[in-house]
């Protein structure tokens, strides 16, 4: 029978127990290892049971062993260890109290999913990992942020397979009460809310959960309250759920009643107010104008309060392509912005002007939540270098006139929690070389003089590590392997064959991911005769392990997950390749460790980042894969290879597949197997191991969410919050009134005349020539801008590259016409074609780039004297 209510009853721990639901209700303990060892002495069989949740442990325990272990003098010191460890943890200054000045007192960082643990499923994929590995490197650091999501009643979804291969959706429903959350709540105990004014006199309301992740607050927003109607209530339903509406209420309350939300932590918590706002991703853009809205309602006219906002506001874009950013019709969301909707008090028409798609090429129509992210914030970035690289390309309709290299997108490469990701049993062998806290420094915090101890461990201890991970994987895939077939409609006595799957002696490949088209899940079937000879090679076989999700509505990605599991089903093959479904945290923690190679093509370059590489590497496991995302930047062949591309012009889809399998092939068949297999000293793969050791030496320190979290506060949060500061009302103010006389006065700026003293077209290496330029400011003076020389190497088609940009400076007065004339230098320090070009900018105290307003003047053709150089 089905209840028609459910409660949550929670155990009464005995008084010296009490720091158990302390360290049950700090998600610390999912990358804490001691912690998770103290919960499985608590009850083995009950630990294994809860999935390794504490909270459902403590749920599940009986009251005889809780009094068994109250009396457990051994258990107790061990406890109070533990208990004392978290808070030294929580309590003790680390690397951000040990910096300078300037830093902001807060950060808050918003994004649609966090990857925290298993146990709290809020995630769909490598955004929500990136997310929680970004919030514990935070907390490992003492950067004092607040996470900012949505609780999702369903979480993303469950996947199970039909018997004949096709993925199904499973929905749970996901109890608050049960997960290691708290209520946030006002001082009289009531549940702290929030509310959003929806079109029709209709309000949207929300409750807000709080999951502690180490010293990091995280505060997720849930509608599924009483107060709400039907409609309402289902908001938070699923991530990434519904139709547009759905979404576009989605991202309105994460955005703006996630401010609303930090407010009233803040109040209530006594936690420093956020100077810095972090949008991951575009999704919580609609934060920047809930701030706006704040200092309007102080008195702050929208420019001004634009400026204010903007200064203070740091952007992450992850996605290489227009299609993967949310974009809504512009009648949709300006229904819901207004008088008799949310933030009346700003006009409709410039909330929609933010997200418009007014530059060439875009959708007049169609608000995009990128370019709204864009436009809020100052200071803005990709997540490898070449992910800046396709952003700036991407985006660069936004500032016309310069050239995408300048757009100012910089990049942040991702990495991964290290304490997270990397096995017990390499972390212990870690600590067994240098020491459990210098080991557990170099995980957190980085530093590659912690790594270069990897270069002592003797080459028996990594080859054993190495083996001891792969057979924990093939144990670990024949459990999931029993679990899907049953779940198929396999009985027992048609799984025996189960117990033969993959070899623990075998090279093992693996491939984990989402299931968009562009990541090639079935690439490795364009030739499945050489595939079938790779997997039953009888000297140099290998084993392939894979998994993923393809979105529900994507039925192209279900049929490519259907066409490898049908291959995985062949019983000729089915011992040495296997699909394993519902791909997620558990699961990968036991995937990276255990394989030899992580493999990865996608269709260059279209991988943002792909951090589940940096995960294995970091145990150990080498890399193949296509030069993308992080793997373009850090790439050597010391650890790791590379797939070859045909990503040139005119490659059809079809034959580019057909060439990069064949590399993907070749690269396995001569080069990896063979290094597996060979045999040196003592019977070693020597070779193999060096490899192993150069991944975990040169490659760890650098994939390390403790280094990206540091990048971010050095190089975005920092500056993010002195601009906060700098930008007072008055100074806000003063900044936008400038810009708008900027942008007014600005077609009166020219370049009218360009001449150097060089007489000749050629010149000598370290040559320096002088550069006089007549201009025309028009209504401008020459505080409101910036003269510069660009200079460089030159292309076919006389187009600078690797430019080095000067500025020249004013002499005299102006002439009877307002015109200046500016010098400098032209220093001429590069061999081969050389040219040059000059240009106007606007330049102001308080702009981060001189590219900000999108504004430039350069020379027409017939004002320029003397404009080339030829370097011999």
């Amino acid at each position: 029978m089905k209840a028609i209510r459910r409660f949550t009853v929670r155990p009464v721990l005995p008084d010296p127990l009490r720091p158990l639901s302390d360290l049950a209700r700090n998600l610390r303990w999912s990358w804490h290892a001691e912690t998770r060892d103290l919960f499985q002495s608590v009850d083995a069989e009950a630990w294994a049971a809860a999935g390794g949740d504490p909270v459902r442990l403590l749920g599940s325990v009986r009251p005889a062993r809780l009094a068994e272990l109250a009396g457990d003098r051994r258990f107790l010191r061990r406890l109070t260890a533990v208990a004392d460890d978290l808070d030294d943890y929580l309590t003790g200054d680390r690397w951000y109290q040990s910096q300078s000045d300037g830093l902001p007192a807060a950060v808050a960082y918003f994004s649609p999913e966090f990857g925290i643990t298993a146990a709290l499923p809020q995630y769909s994929g490598g955004l929500g990992i990136l997310a929680g590995d970004h919030l514990k490197a935070a907390s490992d650091l003492g950067v004092p942020l607040i996470g900012v999501g949505l609780l999702y009643r369903h979480g993303y979804f469950r996947q199970t397979l039909s018997r004949d291969g096709w993925q199904q959706e499973h929905y749970p429903v996901l109890d608050p009460n049960e997960l290691p959350l708290g209520q946030l709540k006002e001082p009289d105990g009531t549940p702290a809310g929030l509310s959003l004014a929806l079109p029709g006199a209709r309000a949207l309301r929300a409750r807000i959960w709080l999951a502690r992740v180490g010293r990091v607050p995280l505060l997720l927003l849930d509608s599924d309250v009483e107060e709400n109607d039907f409609g309402e209530r289902g908001v938070t339903d699923r991530l990434y759920g519904g139709g547009s509406e759905h979404r576009l209420l989605q991202e309105m309350l994460l955005g703006i009643g996630g401010v609303r939300a930090v407010r009233t932590y803040c109040r209530l918590t006594g936690h420093p107010v956020p100077e810095v706002f972090h949008t991951n991703e575009g999704h919580a853009g609609f934060l920047g104008l809930e701030r706006i809205a704040e200092l309007c309602d102080e008195g702050l006219d929208f420019d001004s309060a634009l400026e204010a906002v903007r200064g203070g506001t740091v952007f992450t874009t992850h996605t290489p392509v227009p299609a993967g950013i949310d974009r809504f019709d512009r009648e949709l969301v300006g229904r819901h912005f207004g008088r008799d909707a949310e933030l009346p008090g700003i006009d409709v028409q410039r909330i929609l002007a933010l997200g418009m798609e007014t530059y060439p090429g875009g959708e007049p129509n169609l608000f995009n939540m990128a370019v709204m992210g864009l436009r809020l914030a100052q200071r803005a970035n990709g997540v490898s270098l070449l992910h800046g690289n396709v952003s700036r390309g991407m985006f660069a309709g936004l500032w016309p006139g310069f050239d995408a290299e300048e757009v100012p997108i910089t990049s942040v490469t991702n990495g991964v929690h290290a304490p997270t990701w990397v096995a017990p049993e390499v972390l212990r062998l870690g600590a067994r070389q240098i020491g459990a806290q210098r080991a557990e420094d170099a995980l957190s915090v980085g530093g590659s003089e912690r790594w270069d101890a990897v270069a002592d461990i003797a080459d028996q201890e990594i080859w054993e590590l190495r083996r001891t991970l792969r057979e924990q994987l093939v144990l670990e895939v024949r459990e999931r392997l029993r679990v899907s077939w049953r779940q198929r409609g396999a009985g027992n006595a048609e799984l025996g064959w189960i117990d033969g799957v993959l070899d623990p002696d075998v090279l093992t490949i693996g491939f984990a991911r989402r299931v968009p088209s562009y990541k090639r899940l079935t690439l490795m079937l364009r030739d499945r005769d050489r595939l079938m000879e790779l997997l039953l090679h009888p000297e140099r076989p290998v084993q392939i392990v894979v998994a993923g999700k393809a979105h529900p509505a994507d039925d192209g990605g279900k049929r490519l997950v259907q066409e490898l599991v049908r291959f995985t089903d062949d019983p000729r093959v089915r011992h040495r390749i296997v699909f394993l479904p519902d791909y997620g945290m558990a699961m990968a923690q036991k995937l990276y460790p255990g394989c030899d190679v992580w493999l990865n093509n996608p269709l260059r370059p279209l991988e943002a980042c792909g951090t589940s590489g940096m995960k294995a590497a970091l145990n150990g496991c080498l890399n193949l894969s296509v030069l993308d995302g992080w793997w373009d930047e850090w790439f050597q062949p010391d650890f790791g290879w590379a797939i070859p591309t045909a990503d040139g012009a005119g490659t059809d889809p079809d034959h580019r597949d057909d060439i990069e399998a064949a590399a993907l092939y070749d690269l396995l068949e001569q080069r990896i197997a063979p290094r597996f297999y060979e045999r040196g000293r003592g019977e070693l793969p020597d070779r193999w191991i060096e490899m192993v050791r150069q991944t975990l030496s040169l490659l760890g320190p650098k994939v390390l969410a403790g280094r990206m979290v540091r990048e971010y506060v050095e190089r975005l949060y920092a500056p993010a919050a002195q601009a906060h500061r700098a930008l007072t009302p008055d100074t806000a103010r003063d900044l936008a009134e400038w810009k708008a006389r900027v942008r007014g006065a600005w077609p009166g700026v020219s370049v009218d005349h360009v001449e150097t003293t060089a007489t000749t077209a050629t010149a000598e290496l370290g040559t320096t020539v002088g550069l006089r330029v007549r201009v025309g400011l028009g209504e401008l003076s020459p505080d409101d801008v910036e003269v510069q020389a660009v200079s460089g190497r030159v292309d076919a088609e006389d187009r600078i590259t690797d430019a080095t940009v000067v500025p020249l400076k004013p002499t005299g007065t102006p002439d009877l016409e307002g015109r200046l004339v500016y010098e400098g230098p032209l220093s001429l320090d590069r061999t081969g074609p050389y040219g040059y070009t000059v240009r106007i900018l606007p330049t102001h105290p308080l702009l981060a780039s001189g590219t900000e307003l999108g504004l430039v003047a350069v020379p027409s053709g017939d004002v320029v004297e003397g404009a080339g150089v030829l370097l011999r």
